[in-house]
């Protein structure tokens, strides 16, 4: 953490509350800050702000953890792994009621803190007060006449039954820095007492995570605009405790597509992780995530990660509201699965294929990366590709098949006048240039691509009618009105299953 030695160091923090799925805006703070630490040699902590017990949901800790993972946003502290934190080193919340506690009883000690005696009717009844008489309700101008004394002779009359409220000490109006807003204030009407530690002996947000700040040596905290609005209260507890406060950096807000509102639930945004179900490579993920609120300063869009820790920067961060464009998250995957290995890509797209893919058809998939590198945008796009009227259905064994070659699979229905090219009006024509394809690839080599298939086709089909050639052809090799490129698909195909639907298809008429 920052020493004597290492004043200077970049900490900065990931502080989630375990109450759900991880949502876009909340990955996208992750990714600020954790890119402002690798890019500064710092230190990113995953902390787990678990003390909203009625709102925590079983299973969060684990899938925020995942989420992170999935997306390459390692911690260098976390949930498993505990830190020089002060008297508890765990990235927990829960786990460090003791600190909070302390920390209460300072406050305490100095006068800034006294349990909250109201009831919530009671509450809602001086709200109420305050609405009939049109001015803000604020609870400091209803504090108990009551003081505690944390001193050794007079302890505590806080027994924690009650809430544990700050004291404002001061109404004045705060002036701070962002580093993203600029120069910020705001007066009286912004401060007012807060509690500090709930009847249920959890500490609030606003108390726990100035604490855990500052044991954690947070240099730099990266969170949402919501949290403007109550920078002058946390700018009090900071003086009240004399701590120095980190600097803030506000991030915009991420906006649905018209803008005229933040993104949430409602709206359509997803689990994170739906989008790695989904076959987005996290790697799109995150530089798209980074381009919403953050510009590099160039026209360059598609980045790795690496080259995105090199580019950021805090000062490039944007004030107004970024949309998330998921055409946009689209196209950028598309732009890196290109730069997947033709053998990292094999192994991402085995993972989606469906699950009646032909087993004998998948030593064929290497033959049909250029088909479906072309076509998908994001890997669950792919079963669509070999759906019965998909683009690549063309590989289904029993595409003119027959009961001598495959006694078990039935013929698939197909007229024979959609071989014939609808300029041709004799089929026996149709049959002569079937027969001279048949030909002209029985004497190629082993050397079977689209390639040379093209070179031993292509001069006849100019001579002939390249549609009253190739339409047999395309339409004999895949059984379809609408299929790829016939050279492409007898390359995929291979020579004996392309001579055995040519020969099936020249029969037939």
């Amino acid at each position: 953490m920052n020493t004597p030695e290492n004043p200077k160091k970049i900490i900065t923090r990931f502080a989630p509350s375990p109450t759900g799925f991880m949502h876009i805006g909340g990955v996208r703070t992750a990714l600020f800050a954790w890119l402002w630490a690798r890019k500064n040699n710092g230190t990113f902590i995953l902390r787990i702000e678990d003390t909203d017990k009625e709102r925590e949901v079983v299973g969060s800790i684990e899938h925020i953890q995942e989420s992170l993972k999935w997306l390459g946003l390692e911690w260098d502290y976390g949930p498993d792994k505990p830190g020089p934190f002060g008297p508890c080193h765990s990235c927990i919340q829960s786990e460090r009621l003791e600190t909070y506690r302390d920390y209460a009883h300072k406050l305490i000690a100095k006068g800034l803190a006294y349990p909250d005696p109201y009831s919530k009717v009671e509450l809602e009844n001086f709200r109420k007060q305050a609405d009939a008489e049109k001015r803000p309700f604020l609870y400091r101008n209803h504090r108990p006449q009551v003081a505690l004394d944390a001193s050794a002779e007079h302890p505590a009359v806080w027994d924690r039954k009650q809430p544990l409220r700050f004291k404002v000490p001061e109404i004045k109006r705060f002036h701070w820095h962002d580093i993203v807003r600029g120069d910020l204030e705001a007066g009286e009407e912004a401060l007012d007492d807060f509690i500090l530690i709930k009847d249920d002996g959890y500490p609030t947000y606003n108390f726990a995570h100035i604490i855990d700040d500052h044991y954690m040596g947070v240099t730099h905290i990266l969170r949402g605009d919501e949290f403007v609005s109550s920078t002058p209260r946390f700018l009090s507890l900071y003086q009240a405790l004399d701590m120095t406060p980190p600097a803030f950096v506000t991030l915009p807000p991420i906006l649905r597509d018209d803008r005229t509102k933040k993104l949430g639930k409602r709206d359509g945004a997803k689990d994170i992780l739906e989008y790695r179900a989904e076959g987005f490579l996290p790697e799109a993920m995150v530089n798209f995530l980074a381009l919403i609120g953050w510009n590099p300063g160039s026209d360059v869009e598609v980045m790795s990660r690496d080259e995105l820790i090199k580019l950021f920067s805090l000062e490039k961060i944007q004030k107004a509201g970024a949309v998330f464009n998921e055409e946009k998250l689209l196209w950028m995957n598309k732009q890196h699965l290109a730069k997947l290995s033709d053998e990292e890509f094999i192994v991402k797209a085995e993972e989606f294929l469906p699950k009646d893919f032909p087993s004998n058809s998948k030593d064929m998939l290497p033959r049909l990366l250029p088909l479906i590198r072309e076509k998908i945008h994001v890997f669950n796009e792919i079963p669509s590709l070999f759906a019965p009227e998909g683009e690549l259905s063309f590989i289904d064994g029993r595409v003119f098949s027959d009961s001598s070659i495959q006694p078990n699979v039935p013929n698939l229905p197909y007229k024979k006048e959609s071989l014939m090219w609808r300029d041709e009006k004799d089929i026996s024509q149709t049959k002569t240039h079937l027969k001279f394809i048949i030909d002209a690839l029985g004497q190629l080599s082993t050397n079977f691509t689209a390639e040379t298939i093209k070179a031993a086709i292509w001069p006849y089909a100019e001579k002939m009618g390249k549609g009253n050639v190739l339409w047999p052809m395309r339409y004999s090799l895949s059984g379809k009105e609408k299929s790829p490129d016939p050279f492409i698909m007898a390359g995929i195909l291979g020579k004996d299953e392309t001579l055995r639907r040519l020969l099936l298809a020249y029969n037939m008429l």
